[in-house]
């Protein structure tokens, strides 16, 4: 039976997302995350109730030693025949940080070595395990977009390469704020989705490369590093009314969790490749995320400031798109 690999796909969206996959569609599943014995828990659970196989693997994507090291134990079990061919990848975790800036054992700023670099490395070193027309699903943010309503609330850093912003603040440069970060960093991702696309077409590799934003959804552990009021606030009705009424991109855990799924095995979304898909107030829907997310220039420098930062050799991949 097919794989998918799933990072965060034990809570939040990504445990509706899993639950989906598992009762619906009938996948295999490889849990990547920091907290093994939580996704062992909820892998029992799917063991049980739906008869599939559940692997955990110990990955944190804030460091490229942990993603390496992940990749190399899914590489065995498929080696080993435990796990068949993989059908997708779904990058699901992120992290939304609070406070000062800080920096991970590869020296990058932690919200953008998560949320981007980490996951950037974890697809390009299994992208060739991935079968003909399977998907990789990026999950990102309307935050990423100063024209929204969503975006107003952060702003974006669009000035700054990819580089620099892994070496924010540091040689006494002054750091951006970490929402903007975090904006920013979703920004990127949907970016590397689009220039991956474009290369995957180029070389006739038929494979989907998509971006989802599941909307702002409460009760998700988000906000687990903001302050104790902001989380209480966030999940009240008074503040889903005044999001909503703002303009704001309102998803739902079990909705936004369920699309996540359909985008990356559903039929339906099979031409979903270099589009990016959005649940809104219960709806999901092909919208077009922010106009400098489709500038080709800043996605190419993009693609090769990351391939820098990553440390990718060629020898970790047999698919060669530059």
């Amino acid at each position: 039976m097919p794989t998918i690999l799933i990072t965060g796909g034990h809570s939040g969206i990504g445990a509706e997302c899993s639950k989906l996959l598992a009762s619906k569609y009938h996948f295999d599943l490889i849990l990547a995350g920091r907290s093994p014995e939580k996704m062992e828990t909820f892998a029992m659970g799917l063991r049980k109730s739906y008869g599939i196989k559940v692997k955990v693997l110990y990955m944190d994507t804030s460091s490229l030693a942990s993603v390496r090291a992940g990749v190399d134990e899914c590489l065995k079990m498929i080696d080993n025949g435990e796990i068949d061919a993989l059908h997708a990848i779904i990058c699901n975790a992120g992290v939304r940080l609070n406070g000062e800036v800080s920096y991970t054992e590869d020296g990058y700023e932690t919200t953008y070595a998560t949320n981007y670099l980490g996951h950037v490395l974890l697809v390009e070193l299994l992208l060739d395990t991935v079968a003909e027309n399977g998907r990789i699903v990026f999950t990102t943010s309307g935050t990423h977009d100063p024209d929204t309503a969503d975006g107003k609330m952060m702003g974006i850093a669009d000035k700054e390469t990819a580089i620099e912003l892994a070496h924010m603040g540091k040689d006494n440069t002054k750091p951006i704020s970490l929402g903007k970060m975090y904006a920013t960093s979703k920004l990127d991702m949907i970016q590397y989705a689009y220039e991956l696309d474009r290369r995957l077409k180029k070389m006739g590799i038929r494979l989907s490369s998509i971006a989802y934003d599941p909307g702002a959804t409460s009760g998700t552990g988000f906000l687990r590093n903001m302050p104790k009021a902001v989380r209480w606030l966030a999940g009240t009705s008074l503040m889903h009314w005044v999001m909503k009424r703002s303009g704001v991109t309102m998803g739902d855990v079990v909705f936004s969790g369920k699309s996540l799924a359909r985008v990356a095995v559903d039929p339906s979304f099979a031409n979903g490749s270099g589009k990016y898909f959005q649940s809104n107030d219960g709806k999901l829907n092909q919208r077009r995320s922010s106009k400098l997310s489709y500038d080709k220039q800043r996605g190419e420098k993009l693609w090769h400031d990351t391939k820098t930062l990553i440390h990718l050799q060629p020898n970790e991949t047999s698919i060669k798109l530059g």
